[in-house]
């Protein structure tokens, strides 16, 4: 599961609260890795890439106590779109694409 938060924010301890909530999901099971990107056209333009094995370790990372202390209040700073997705083609360079099948419902 793929997380991608938006934040637009100029605070100069933004990154070090970011990275505090980064390293807060770090011990969380199920976490797999976290990036933090500035935007290179936009200087307060930001996203929080969080990766995790599934959707049930995010969601029970985000309910976690320390969780609650350390990242909430950052992630309630975020712009209001779209936040979780499933990755459903991995393809590495040079490499063969791998592709998943959706665990979403499909329309009947």
């Amino acid at each position: 599961m793929i997380a991608i938060t938006h934040f637009a924010d100029d605070s100069a301890d933004f990154v070090a609260r970011a990275q505090a909530a980064l390293a807060t999901f770090a011990v969380r099971p199920g976490y797999l890795r976290g990036t933090l990107g500035r935007s290179i056209d936009d200087p307060v333009g930001w996203v929080l890439l969080t990766e995790w094995e599934n959707v049930g370790s995010y969601r029970r990372a985000l309910g976690a106590y320390d969780v609650k202390v350390q990242a909430a209040p950052l992630l309630a700073s975020a712009g209001a779109v779209p936040a979780a997705f499933e990755p459903l083609v991995d393809v590495a360079p040079g490499g063969t694409a791998v592709v998943r099948d959706s665990d979403r419902e499909q329309p009947a």
